[in-house]
């Protein structure tokens, strides 16, 4: 395994009491998309804004890390939607001032592995409609409305996204719109609606097979993350020239310009408030920083139960609200290096996602109560191959990552321990399971067996360790049906002067993050200066 060492790809300024250049005009709570995007927006329109990141670098689940000479991406595999001037690809452009760059993957970019048989993910809309009528042409017109029905969705964002901006007697108003406006359909479970299109369960698990990408398998997820989710990626993958930290790097410079910054090892013990309002945070250091907006991207869980006072929380009756959301799937990672070159090994830029059959639910269901059953999924992506930066680099090498669903549970006793310096147990446990993701990527690449020069494993306590997520969740909250229809997750909370952000007000990714972060933005500064910021975003020709 090698021995650890700390990364060098640190983004932010180290966090010090005497560092502090205040007054500031908002605190943000973590660094992640949402955070970061939210930052940005404020910075943008003079706002002096201080984010404080507990981890040693900038960026949440967009962060980098290296090590032994090769460096891997802990949460961004590939990014949709930003191949033309799109919202998505003009919201990236405007927050990063045009400075991050995309690198297309191929146009297969997604290939399933469902039991012995292989399906890939073409991109492109025909192109989808095509490939999907060629393997299943008795499924035409099942997949023709399926199109339709992602289409359907899609038109109906705005205005599910419109209502997260609503005070609740705003909501109450329009709710007649709203319903006439967000189709039933996008909170039924993705399995039911597709079954009443076909009873094909090949072509169900194909339109599925990206499910790890919000941690919920059909019978269990929203229709609606899983139409954004297939609408992202209709045009094909993309991936960030210079490594996912290069997100985080572009975007610090727009919060600096008004004065602002982005301090990491920053810890954050609790949000002050004073009766129902903010006053600001304390630090871990016993430092306090005034200030009357805060804004929270540690998520619902952290902010809740970590970071606000339990009678105060209470008191506002989020504590019957809490109890309705449950933390997404937790996971484990291996990083991957070999001392040859993504082209010398034949690596492709397409990503694997490897399934033991197309009972998505049966696989999760026996794996979550056998840690030795085949993993329900396992996703394999090669970053090195998809960046062309990479080799400038780091010459001669190139890296692997691979990303498998498990259970909190399995890792609970070893909870407080530290880092590193976990026990033999742990290690001999987390080892097995690493040995067993190794295989997978043998099986479908054997050349690379033998060529492997160093691999490392993370669990969920790395997870909640350098993320700071509990139980080594992914996603944030589960996108289950019940809790996208939850309308106290959005930017506004009870308390005056507190906002959130990140995947828990919206969506999950980094591209629903970023969304949230406009959300929050716009909550913020209120409809007039939010409509001529939605007018300077949205209004610029994407640079390509």
């Amino acid at each position: 395994m090698g021995k650890l060492k700390p990364s060098t790809i640190r983004i932010g300024r180290r966090y010090r009491a005497n560092r502090l250049d205040g007054p500031y005009d908002a605190v943000i709570i973590g660094s992640g998309m949402g955070g970061l995007t939210t930052a940005a927006l404020l910075s943008e329109l003079g706002w002096k804004v201080c984010v404080l990141e507990q981890h040693y670098t900038a960026g949440g689940y967009t962060h980098s890390y290296d090590r032994n000479g090769y460096e891997w991406d802990v949460g961004v595999h590939y990014i949709g939607d930003v191949g033309a001037p799109t919202r998505t690809r003009m919201m990236f452009d405007f927050v990063t001032d045009g400075k991050l760059k995309w690198a297309p993957m191929d146009d297969e970019y997604d290939r399933f592995f469902v039991g012995d048989k292989v399906f890939s993910a073409i991109a492109g809309k025909q192109q989808v409609r095509d490939n999907l009528v060629r393997r299943f042409p008795t499924e035409e017109r099942a997949i023709d409305v399926y199109l339709q029905l992602l289409s359907q969705v899609g038109k109906a964002l705005s205005a599910y996204s419109m209502a997260k901006l609503l005070k609740p007697w705003q909501r109450l108003l329009a709710w007649p719109y709203l319903k006439l406006k967000i189709p039933a359909l996008m909170f039924r479970n993705t399995y039911d609606v597709l079954s009443e299109l076909t009873d094909d369960q090949d072509l169900i698990a194909v339109l599925c097979g990206q499910w790890g990408d919000m941690g919920l398998p059909p019978r269990r997820s929203s229709f609606m993350v899983h139409a954004m989710i297939a609408r992202h990626y209709m045009h094909g993958g993309y991936y960030p020239v210079g490594g996912s930290w290069k997100i985080a790097e572009s975007v610090i410079p727009q919060i600096q310009k008004a004065g602002g910054e982005v301090f990491t090892y920053a810890l954050v013990k609790r949000i002050v408030l004073d009766g129902d309002g903010v006053t600001g945070v304390e630090m871990t250091d016993g430092h306090i920083i005034d200030c009357a907006c805060v804004v929270s991207s540690a998520g619902i869980d952290n902010t809740f139960n970590r970071l606000l006072p339990p009678a105060a929380v209470s008191k506002a009756g989020y504590g019957p609200l809490l109890e309705r959301v449950t933390p997404s799937m937790a996971h484990l990672g291996v990083y991957i290096g070999l001392q040859e070159t993504a082209e010398q090994l034949g690596l492709p830029k397409t990503n694997f996602w490897i399934y033991p059959h197309n009972d998505f639910d049966g696989a999760v269901d026996t794996f979550m109560a056998d840690p030795e059953a085949p993993f329900p999924v396992v996703y394999i992506s090669f970053p090195s191959a998809k960046d062309p930066d990479y080799a400038s680099r780091r010459p001669g090498t190139a890296t692997i990552e691979i990303v498998a669903p498990a259970p909190f549970a399995w890792f609970e006793k070893w909870q407080g321990t530290t880092w590193g310096k976990r026990g033999d147990d742990y290690d001999a446990f987390k080892a097995r399971l690493g040995e067993r993701l190794m295989q997978h990527l043998y099986e479908k690449l054997p050349q690379l067996e033998g060529k492997v020069d160093y691999y490392e494993v993370s669990t969920p306590l790395s997870t909640d360790h350098f993320c700071a997520y509990q139980y080594g969740e992914l996603y944030g909250l589960d996108h289950d049906p019940a809790r996208l229809q939850q309308t106290w997750l959005g930017p506004r909370t009870r308390f005056t002067g507190l906002w959130l952000t990140g995947q828990d007000v919206l969506t999950c990714g980094v591209t629903g993050a970023m969304m949230a972060g406009l959300l929050t933005a716009s909550a913020i500064l209120g409809p007039r200066q939010s409509a001529g910021l939605l007018k300077r975003i949205f209004s610029r020709n994407s640079s390509d």
